[in-house]
């Protein structure tokens, strides 16, 4: 493992850089040397107050200015899960010459998938219920319950957490929407990406059919792993398991 590489690690709806939680650490000590970057999307952590973006293209110039406002430059390897792994996909179709490899975790996207798969159809209603009139702390229990199998009978710390989070830096109704809109209405290039991929997800994920992400994998000959117990957060659920993964991955490269 080169000790010059650059891990741009990208979250998904309404999540910001704190909720990953110690998975930066541990993917440090997986990949010792490497350069671990947790940026934020606009309208979610320290850009909350930006509006989100309702086109993933969008997301991928907003990363790639945050980055370059900081001088890290290019390539990237970019390790993304849920909606991250859409803004991974297009910013690597738009700038193959940026990106060495990607890792794509519990993602899913037209047209490899239907949309009632790629959420699963069952919470429609409470998410949307959440989205619309749910206070905060009922959004994260909720949250919670659906990413994590590991939490799924609850973490009463990880929640104080995750609320102080959303109190320090509340996501917007609207920007949650526009956040959800740009997911829904986001489509794959026809080619698969140039670089190396990897695609990873949880079996018992209750937010998205991990079956989204073997799709996917299979129409783009891709390296897949799924973990048989994990949820939808895989690095929240398992964070050891998809570090190390990734090692072995790119010792095999």
């Amino acid at each position: 493992m080169s000790g010059s590489s650059t891990w741009v690690l990208l979250r998904g709806l309404m999540r910001e850089q704190r909720h990953w939680g110690s998975f930066p650490a541990t993917l440090a000590r997986a990949l010792p040397g490497a350069g671990i970057v947790t940026p934020d999307l606009p309208g979610n952590g320290t850009r909350h107050e930006e509006a989100s973006a309702t086109r993933v293209a969008a997301m991928v110039e907003s990363c790639r200015a945050d980055l370059l406002a900081r001088a890290i430059a290019p390539p990237y390897h970019l390790l993304a899960l849920s909606l991250g792994g859409m803004v991974a996909v297009e910013w690597a179709h738009r700038y193959p010459q940026e990106i060495a490899r990607c890792v794509l975790l519990n993602t899913s996207m037209r047209p490899h998938s239907p949309f009632y798969r790629r959420l699963r159809w069952q919470n429609y209603g409470s998410l949307l219920r959440q989205l619309l009139l749910g206070d905060a702390a009922s959004q994260e229990a909720l949250i919670l319950r659906l990413t994590s199998s590991r939490n799924a009978h609850g973490n009463p710390a990880l929640l104080a957490d995750w609320l102080s989070y959303q109190q320090e830096y509340p996501v917007s109704r609207p920007n949650a929407l526009r956040q959800l809109l740009s997911a829904a209405r986001y489509r794959a290039p026809a080619s698969r990406p140039a670089m190396p991929v990897l695609v990873m997800a949880g079996a018992q994920d209750r937010l998205v059919d991990h079956r989204c992400s073997q799709r996917l994998a299979r129409a783009w000959q891709a390296d897949c792993l799924i973990h048989g117990d994990a949820g939808h957060d895989l690095p929240l659920d398992e964070g050891e398991w998809v570090a190390q993964s990734v090692a072995r991955w790119l010792g095999g490269k």
